[in-house]
């Protein structure tokens, strides 16, 4: 038995150095498993729709509250921010031609705010009878986290041009100011498309290389009723409100990227 167990070792050890002795000379971009952290900037925009429901029946002076559309037709919100995060992937080289799969997570402190010097009126509170207002919005993206497949074209030996297509969530902290705070947390998602540049540094190790890209996010459109305790209904011609927030986001990234194994290597 330990014989066995000394030649399964003998042959693991010579699978693993012969897998290092192929690749001495350093695995393309992208090529094999690898892993890597990136840092950039975020900007975007955010285009909110609130259809509030005013007290048709008018009972007292705290009861005559109007209704009305509140939306963004013409541009939106700015949605602007730093982040920074990591991936992981695996790619096949084939020839000039690249195939892969790749997940990323990133953080940051991409946010909007929207004031208003005239309070929007959404609801009357039971307790004493005064509208419920809203002065100013604020939503942070909390994380950001998604997985893509890639293709791309080596334009030579050290250098590779990729595309990625997929889908990413995004958690987004929503806070609201106004005769009542309020704060929640909002999950957004959407198709994501996004290109990259990899260009491996072999004067530091042929393994590593540096990568920048871009990468373009649509959230969608999310429906939002209710922030906090407030009571997510809409009653019509009495109280409420029916909201939605669409939007999207351009991510600019630089980051390192380590290429470490390759399956083949083991066959």
């Amino acid at each position: 038995m330990k014989k066995v167990k000394l030649i399964i070792a003998s042959v693991a050890m010579l699978v693993l150095f012969s897998s290092s002795a192929v690749y001495a000379g350093g695995f393309a971009p992208g090529e094999g498993l690898y892993v890597g952290a990136f840092a950039g900037g975020s900007m975007g925009i955010v285009q909110p729709k609130v259809v509030a429901e005013g007290h048709k029946t008018v009972t007292s002076a705290t009861d005559a509250r109007a209704d009305g559309t509140y939306e963004a037709t013409d541009g939106g919100i700015g949605l602007a921010g730093i982040e920074g995060g990591g991936l992981v992937g695996y790619g096949y080289k084939m020839g000039d031609l690249y195939a892969g799969l790749e997940g990323e997570y990133a953080t940051g402190d991409v946010k909007f705010k929207l004031t208003s010097d005239s309070a929007l009126q959404l609801n009357k509170t039971a307790t004493n009878g005064s509208p419920e207002t809203i002065t100013e919005v604020e939503a942070t993206k909390e994380w950001t986290g998604g997985a893509f497949g890639r293709l791309g074209i080596y334009i030579n030996s050290d250098t590779l041009l990729s595309f990625r297509g997929g889908v990413l969530v995004s958690k987004f902290e929503v806070k609201t100011t106004g005769s009542t705070n309020y704060q929640e947390d909002f999950y957004g998602g959407g198709p994501s498309v996004g290109a990259s540049m990899e260009s491996r540094l072999s004067a530091i190790d042929p393994n590593l290389s540096l990568r920048v890209g871009a990468v373009y996010t649509d959230f969608l459109t999310a429906s939002v009723f209710g922030l906090g305790a407030n009571v997510p209904s809409n009653n019509t011609d009495l109280q409420g409100h029916d909201s939605e927030v669409t939007g999207s986001a351009l991510s600019a990234r630089i980051g390192l990227q380590y290429s470490f194994f390759d399956v083949n290597s083991l066959f």
